[in-house]
């Protein structure tokens, strides 16, 4: 009897199946989750605080500040040796009337904020993007699964076939030995598939901090939509919204800003400062006294020379400055050029599924004209064998670009800048987990087909009772 590798049904068996769950679903377990995201919120929360740091160059500081000391006074004076404790206290207030420093300041932290917003949308983006090729990944794996599994029941018939035409005579042995070569083949692709898709299994659930559950599948079979805006559209919408690209465009308002912050360094400032001092027991040769002094006013401080620093300072940020134009036009041509990318994606990858659903139909119907040849003696085992190959080739095909389609839409959105949690909702529409569905694109059996391949195409069997079956 051939080797029997572990069925699709124990390979899931380790995963929870008590609920299924949509696009959506994971998303959200993954944003609750997922490390990446985790440190891209913790960064946000950290950029807030710009804010209230470039507030603080415009409030008043106050300081407050005491001492206590010994004092040993040693004095030619008659009698005008001393030894004495000694102490005081201080309150300081300033506030800025004029630092335009200070201004500057508070602009930048109001961008920095801005900044870290914008790249906490970037990470949600990337994990939207994460999260949907995941889910993909497992679906396509479960979907060739099924179809090595639907080649090997079709296989199993005809090598029962060619083994009873061997015996009565009607047919050579090569037949039996070409249907069980291809038997032997589909169980190690099955093996190979099924280590790919525990693999793709732990991915998702590095994602989401759990073993997913029952994943709902892909069922919309009508025509895919393709979004009727023109490729130039696209481009400049990424061009205008492209969070890259906006990330860009406020390091280059940072820069500018570092300039102007840099050259306020050969300005003025003007504070208003008071404050109120007490001191005990000072020393006034024989006399010691406390004192109590209250100050108001304002301080004036103009800087002259610091040896170059500043305008050292100013040559280096309008260097960065050059700088950030570049890479700013850097990332909008790059935010313009995925968009065409993934627009192209997207209306090629509808007219793929297109033909890959014509190719079906017509693989399909090559192979009952082929079962009918074999059937009346000019097809043999091995034609009937290579138009069943075909047609699971062509279902197999036929998932993965819709698969493909899929994300390239939500990549085109991503390079405009407007995907979102949404998206994944509109995908859900097209996703389901119907009892007893097949997998999207699962090969119709055929009249003659065993009858474990016809169960499981209805749904009342396991595909794991199915393969078991199958090959008694």
């Amino acid at each position: 009897m051939p080797f029997k590798p572990l069925s699709l049904l124990l390979v899931l068996a380790l995963v929870p199946m008590a609920h299924a769950e949509n696009l959506s679903a994971v998303f959200q377990d993954a944003q609750a989750y997922d490390a990446q995201y985790a440190a891209a919120r913790a960064a946000w929360q950290a950029g807030q605080e710009k804010a209230v740091q470039g507030r603080a160059g415009l409030l008043p500081n106050v300081n407050l500040g005491g001492n206590v000391q010994y004092n040993k006074l040693d004095s030619t004076l008659p009698g005008g040796d001393a030894d004495y404790t000694s102490n005081g206290l201080s309150l300081n207030a300033t506030q800025p009337l004029f630092r335009k420093q200070n201004w500057i300041q508070y602009e930048r932290s109001r961008e920095q904020v801005k900044l870290a917003g914008m790249q906490l949308k970037v990470a949600e983006q990337e994990l939207i993007l994460r999260v949907a090729q995941a889910y993909f990944d497992v679906l396509q794996s479960q979907d060739n699964i099924a179809f090595i599994q639907a080649q090997k029941s079709a296989i199993t018939e005809q090598l029962a076939s060619a083994r009873r035409n061997f015996e009565v005579g009607t047919a050579t042995i090569t037949d039996t030995h070409e249907a069980q070569a291809r038997y032997d083949l589909a169980v190690a692709q099955e093996i190979a598939e099924q280590n790919s898709l525990a693999i793709r299994l732990r991915a998702l659930e590095k994602m989401i901090g759990k073993p997913p559950g029952a994943l709902d599948i892909f069922i919309e079979r009508g025509p895919l939509k393709v979004d009727a805006e023109s490729i130039d559209t696209w481009a400049a919408r990424a061009a205008a919204d492209n969070l890259q690209a906006g990330i860009r465009r406020i390091a280059k308002t940072l820069a500018d800003q570092e300039v102007e912050l840099n050259r306020a360094g050969h300005y003025p400032t003007l504070d208003a400062v008071a404050g109120y001092t007490v001191s005990n027991n000072q020393n006034f040769g024989a006399i010691q006294m406390d004192t109590r002094t209250a100050s108001i006013g304002v301080q004036l401080n103009l800087p002259i020379y610091q040896g170059g620093l500043v305008n050292s300072r100013v040559r280096e940020a309008v260097a960065n400055q050059e700088k950030a134009r570049h890479d700013l036009e850097a990332a909008t041509r790059d935010a313009s050029l995925q968009a065409r990318q993934a627009w192209l994606d997207v209306s090629s990858g509808a007219a793929r599924v297109q033909a890959l659903e014509q190719a079906l139909a017509s693989t399909r119907t090559q192979l009952d004209s082929t079962r009918l040849g074999l059937q009346v003696g000019v097809r043999t085992s091995l034609d009937v064998l290579n138009a069943e190959q075909q047609v699971l080739s062509a279902s197999r095909d036929l998932a993965g670009a819709r698969y493909a389609y899929l994300l390239a839409g939500l990549s085109l959105k991503a390079a405009a800048g407007s995907l979102s949690a949404g998206d994944l909702r509109a995908i859900d529409a097209l996703l389901s987990r119907q009892p007893g569905s097949p997998p999207l694109s699962a090969v119709d059996p055929p009249a003659t087909a065993t009858p474990a391949a016809r169960l499981l195409k209805q749904g009342s069997l396991t595909r794991g009772q199915a393969d078991q079956t199958a090959t008694r």
